[in-house]
């Protein structure tokens, strides 16, 4: 049984981000499956102690790894029209990004290279919600020069189990 309490490896690698081993993976798929799931049972499933999981855990939420949070669907919480929003930008890519990232209604603020330099989800309580937080909040933001919009009918799938592969 292993016992050291932290994650071993866990050196900043080339690109900043910090190198997991196969324990602290394990880990990381035993919360994905139920973020509530209780330390001494994620001990026994990934062979550490109690103490050594929640310093694990500690660890891997400080250095910004992962959050355990808890994942509502939006229509049951007055949540009632998602869109993904396409973004053309003229400009500085970053600071559109971070300018909409700073909007309470947008979830997921992606910088791609596509046909859109910029993908948003949003959440909103209806459609004149909607509306205001597209064509007077996101279209307002300078450098934003077109937005195509992609309105949910049915969500089939969301889900946070991709593991660590």
């Amino acid at each position: 049984m292993q016992s050291d309490g932290v994650a071993s490896r866990n050196a900043d690698t080339s690109n900043g981000a910090p190198h997991l081993d196969s324990v602290s993976l394990a880990i990381i798929e035993q919360l994905q499956e139920d973020g509530r799931r209780p330390y001494a049972a994620i001990g026994k499933a990934v062979g550490l102690s109690e103490a050594a999981v929640r310093q694990r855990v500690q660890k891997l939420l400080d250095q910004g790894v992962m959050q355990i949070v808890a994942v509502t669907d939006p229509l049951t919480v007055g949540f009632r029209r998602q869109a993904m929003v396409g973004v053309h930008v003229e400009g500085d890519v970053e600071a559109v990004a971070e300018a909409i990232a700073a909007m309470d209604e947008a979830e997921y603020v992606v910088m791609t290279a596509g046909s859109f330099d910029l993908i948003v989800e949003i959440v909103c309580e209806d459609d004149d919600h909607m509306l205001e937080v597209i064509n007077r909040r996101i279209r307002a933001v300078p450098g934003v020069r077109s937005t195509e919009s992609f309105v949910y009918l049915k969500l089939k799938k969301q889900t946070y189990m991709w593991g660590t592969r």
